[in-house]
């Protein structure tokens, strides 16, 4: 929220330096981002040089058609002569002059004499956003009947400290000048102001007619009722306080309801009286089908959940959200019904996420707004409207359900000392809370107000209204620690042992989004509303891996290997996804590059390593294979330029087979017998059967076999291939006889000749 300093001091003495203000309200209440001055200066920095002008001629320029010549008395005595491009006035306006010397806002010099088209301009006459006071450039401001000579800085805000204040999300106080005006004032012992607005003499007692008929969506909603209001521009003051303060000045009757809201916190809006049906107000839910054009000039339709604002025909405002078209404040209304309202924070959050649409108003409701405010930001409202549109108050109407009550807390003075870590006197502690706006009695019964009732319920949280007071007391020092326990589950020293072994093997790891484009995963789970293309939760790690190798090789990186340890989310129908943790790897090599990698981490992790044949539509046809806990290959050239290699692995499905705890097996002495088998089999065969039907076959004395050769050609015929085995037989018991070895080459060769019709060639 961007609060000008000027009016916070209307709230609030402010005798400390901006700086100070800022760093202790950083400390204690919200962030403080910025501190930016706005408005002129001369060039000793003052306002001297910009003063109060009456025009006392003004004709056109003799040498140029859209130039106009005038005399203005600035209070010298002698008028001066100004060139103005503007034409929106004439003789007897009063103006805002910068005489030469002045420093307009931008500038890189000051301002000085110049001829414009032959005629001397010895000043310049101003607008609005030469002074940074509005964003109205086209014409020249008015002001208001004043001495000509009179310093303008004592008409106008002509120069302001800005202040950007960042709330948190649960200091909704915070998002009004006068909610950071009673931080101030309890932070700095300095005396608050009143809040500001009192109700001036009704001109009526005209009824309203209000009609709640869900208390749940809005616990109250005062309505009030004005005539002979005059729509125009908001006089100057007003202008230049709502542009400081980031929003853009309307008329004097919208400009009203910003005005207040930015100053108390509660959010209003003012409908056209005369287009209200019925001359009645009725606070429901949307009905089916329904439909609503709102300010921004788009048709919406309406959902059964969304709270609205109705007359007795049809919806005329989303709740807290915008306003209709329909029943917009125009030039020419006269009457005017003015909203002070309050909304239940997360239906209207709903509605308004579900619309795609955010307002300032809608920002402070989804927040929880006190809905003790709403008569207070009406009499406000009702005071600037009378002052500003010379409206007449008629009537008013204070509509509302069981209002929530205050909270009592219960608080321990010790207690609060003890989980500071500072000692802070009982009567102080006391101060401290009555300065915030809460109430104690002797038992240390705490009522809590009620623009804190939402944030602050239980003792905890008075505490931290005391810490936060001595919060630049506190030392910076670490806790004490007396004892260390815990320790690391074993899927997590699995993560920490494959991240040192992929790293030792000159990997580097990576971390990507956990959402991709909608085109990578076409069936993954969708995000119902995302903020940009990344829309989808990934199914695997490949996508994040891929643009980061493109990265690298973008920049001319060389050797590429990259991997990433984080989790996959596949859908489960309605069911929330089942999230998995996977391991993933790009390599530049191919496919031996790949599997090369992962054998190293199977035979560093322990676990046995089968390979099959697999295809992928990402992989390229014939390098794709398959693992019991993921896959590896080769990636399709279309994928990425290069030939690279890839895997993913389920990091469960390791830890499964990584027969954890490791235990220790004797060193068998007894020396092996080895042999070598040679078998013919299809084509289709994959030698992982072979070896896993081979092991099941021996039993435990078959200590080794391994692949040492493929064949294909004449000798074993078309459509077959040859597999070698390199077998090692070992007992831990004794030496193995030739005829041991036999019986448990028979069983091998038996085995493989059911399974897979293999014929032993050697």
């Amino acid at each position: 929220m961007r609060v000008p300093l000027s009016w916070l001091r209307d709230y609030v003495p402010l005798s400390m330096p901006a700086g100070e203000l800022a760093e202790r309200l950083s400390i204690s209440a919200a962030e403080v981002n910025t501190i930016e001055p706005r408005g002129p200066v001369d060039e000793d920095g003052n306002h001297g040089l910009f003063l109060v002008g009456k025009v006392l001629e003004a004709g056109k320029h003799p040498n140029a058609d859209r130039l106009q010549l005038c005399q203005v008395d600035v209070g010298e005595g002698q008028p001066r002569q100004i060139v103005c491009g503007a034409w929106n006035f004439g003789a007897g306006a009063t103006v805002a002059v910068a005489l030469p010397g002045a420093k307009l806002p931008g500038a890189d010099a000051p301002l000085g004499e110049a001829k414009l088209r032959g005629e001397v301009s010895r000043g310049m006459i101003l607008s609005e956003r030469e002074l940074e006071l509005g964003a109205d450039h086209a014409g020249i401001m008015i002001l208001p009947e004043a001495e000509p000579g009179t310093a303008l800085a004592d008409v106008l805000p002509l120069a302001d400290l800005i202040m950007d204040v960042e709330p948190t999300g649960n200091r909704v106080d915070l998002l009004s000048v006068y909610g950071i005006a009673r931080e101030v004032a309890a932070l700095f012992r300095l005396e608050l102001a009143p809040p500001p607005g009192i109700d001036p003499e009704p001109n009526g007692t005209e009824s309203v007619n209000i009609r709640i008929d869900d208390f749940e969506g809005c616990p109250r909603y005062v309505g009030r009722t004005f005539g002979d209001v005059r729509v125009g521009p908001s006089p100057p003051w007003l202008r230049a306080r709502l542009t400081g303060a980031g929003m853009r000045p309307i008329s004097n009757v919208v400009d009203v309801t910003n005005y207040v809201m930015l100053a108390l916190g509660n959010p209003l809006h003012a409908f056209d009286r005369t287009s209200l049906a019925g001359d009645q107000i009725i606070v429901r839910r949307a009905r089916r089908g329904e439909k609503l054009r709102t300010l921004d000039g788009v048709e919406r339709e309406l959902d059964e959940q969304d709270l609205v604002i109705a007359d007795a025909d049809r919806a005329i405002a989303l709740a807290g959200i915008m306003g209709g078209e329909e029943t917009e404040v125009r030039d020419s209304s006269s009457e005017i019904l003015l909203e002070a309202a309050n909304f239940e924070p997360f239906g209207l959050l709903r509605s308004s996420e579900r619309l795609k649409l955010r307002t300032e108003g809608s920002n402070r409701w989804e927040k929880g707004v006190d809905p003790y405010l709403a008569p207070q930001a009406a009499s406000f409202a009702t005071q600037l409207l009378v002052e500003l549109a010379h409206a007449r108050w008629l009537g008013h109407h204070d509509a509302h359900g069981e209002l929530p009550p205050r909270p009592v807390v219960r608080l321990r003075p010790s207690r609060a000392d003890e989980l500071i870590g500072l000692e802070t006197p009982p009567d102080e502690q006391r101060r401290i809370l009555t300065g915030f706006g809460f109430e104690t009695d002797d038992g240390w019964n705490v009522t809590v107000p009620t623009w804190r009732s939402r944030d602050v319920t239980r003792e905890v949280d008075l505490i931290e209204e005391i810490a936060r007071v001595r919060m630049d007391e506190v030392p910076f020092t670490l806790p004490v620690r007396r004892a260390m326990f815990g320790s690391l589950t074993p899927l997590q020293r699995l993560r920490r042992r494959v991240e040192d072994v992929l790293a030792a093997l000159g990997l580097s790891e990576i971390y990507t989004p956990s959402l991709v484009p909608a085109a990578a995963e076409p069936d993954g789970l969708a995000l119902p509303d995302p903020m940009g293309d990344q829309a989808v939760l990934r199914q695997t790690l490949l996508h994040g891996l891929l643009e980061a190798a493109a990265r690298n090789v973008a920049v001319g990186n060389e050797r590429i290997g990259l991997f990433e340890i984080a989790r996959v989310y596949l859908p489960q129908g309605d069911e929330l996804p089942e999230e998995q943790l996977h391991v993933s790897g790009i390599v530049e090599g191919g496919f031996a590059v790949a599997k090369g990698v992962v054998e190293a981490l199977y035979r560093a992790l322990k676990v046995e390593l089968r390979i099959e044949r697999d295809a992928r539509p990402f992989l390229y046809p014939g390098r794709a294979a398959r693992v019991d806990e993921g896959w590896l290959g080769e990636l399709h050239p279309t994928a990425l330029e290069g030939t690279w290699g890839v895997f993913e692995l389920d990091l469960q499905g390791l830890l499964a087979a990584s027969n954890e705890p490791i235990q220790y097996e004797d060193v068998i002495t007894y020396p092996a017998v080895k042999q070598d088998l040679a078998f013919a089999v299809d084509e289709s065969v994959v030698a992982g059967d072979l070896i896993a039907a081979a092991r099941e076959a021996a039993g435990p004395e078959l200590r080794e076999l391994r692949v040492f050769d493929v064949y294909r050609g004449e000798q074993v015929g078309e459509g077959r291939k040859s597999i070698a085995l390199a077998a090692a037989f070992q007992s831990p018991e004794r030496t193995l006889s030739d005829d041991d070895a036999a019986a448990i080459r028979e069983r091998i060769v038996a085995a493989l000749a059911e399974q897979f019709g293999a014929e032993l060639r050697a």
